[in-house]
């Protein structure tokens, strides 16, 4: 992509420098994350519409419904409205969840994509006016890649991250992640930034004593 056609404000961040790639994504997530996203939200609310069914719907018709609380027998209905608040309360707000989810699962499915631009020192994320920059030396050096039909990903792993817990065994740590998802000449970008990460390793290297003994 020429430096000409990209937003003003992305190319005078760049220079001076003389950028290594500018490319522009297809997608602002990867397509597997939305999938994922999607088929957990519906699982979700086909979950819930369970209970809404069998205890808002009846409510809302002005019938009495029976449940148990503590063990002991409960009904409550709009005109003794007392029993069923916090239930209600509560299965309100999973509804309110999965709806969430459902919506940023469309988002992280059908969201426009964001420029990136690779120099020697950093990559820039420009989106709708806000910018991301990571040096190079943030990233750990992990990168998968993936193309279809000529259009790839790429996985870049940071070295930031948080720790996860898991019940068996110690916890895990989660590397955090810049996605560029849908963008043409994926292993050339991958081949770069590859080769701009391994010159900014702030890992010192490891001396080799070569003295014979």
């Amino acid at each position: 992509m020429n430096i000409n056609s990209i937003p003003v404000d992305l190319k005078n961040l760049i220079n001076p420098e003389q950028p290594d790639f500018i490319v522009k994504t297809k997608r602002n997530h990867p397509r597997k994350n939305g999938i994922s996203m999607l088929f957990f939200s519906l699982f979700w609310n086909g979950f819930i519409s369970i209970f809404v069914i069998a205890f808002i719907v009846p409510l809302a018709s002005g019938k009495e419904v029976h449940f148990k609380t503590d063990d002991v027998p409960t009904s409550g209905s709009l005109d003794n409205w007392e029993p069923v608040l916090v239930p209600s309360l509560i299965i309100g707000l999973f509804v309110l969840v999965g709806i969430a989810m459902l919506i940023w699962a469309l988002i992280m499915l059908f969201q426009k994509g964001a420029f990136f631009a690779g120099t020697e020192t950093r990559l820039i994320k420009y989106r709708n006016g806000k910018i991301t920059v990571k040096d190079w030396e943030q990233f750990s050096g992990n990168i998968q890649v993936k193309n279809k039909h000529g259009y790839g990903d790429l996985e870049m792993e940071l070295r930031t991250g948080k720790m996860k817990s898991r019940n068996k065994g110690s916890d895990k740590f989660v590397p955090d992640i810049i996605y560029l998802s849908g963008i043409k000449n994926v292993f050339d970008i991958e081949r770069k930034c590859r080769l701009r990460i391994k010159e900014n390793d702030p890992t010192p290297a490891l001396a080799v004593d070569n003295d014979i003994t």
